[in-house]
């Protein structure tokens, strides 16, 4: 997944994740921003799978052995 940054006019830093609606968030660096992300997305993903969600995005984490 494509972690997006950019940088705010009061010098924090803003990471999204485009492909999980409401993954946002802020961090005062740089990679603070983007460990936050990446764990919210984590965090989105986990509670899609325990409702029974599709979750297109791990298709390319796991494989199902037949």
């Amino acid at each position: 997944m494509v972690v997006e940054i950019d940088r705010e006019t009061d010098g924090r830093w803003i990471a999204e994740i485009p492909d999980l609606p409401g993954v946002i968030v802020y961090g005062q660096s740089r990679d603070e921003a983007i460990a936050r992300a990446e764990a919210l997305a984590l965090r989105v993903m986990a509670d899609r799978l325990d409702h029974g969600e599709s979750i297109p995005e791990l298709k390319e984490v796991f494989a199902i052995a037949s």
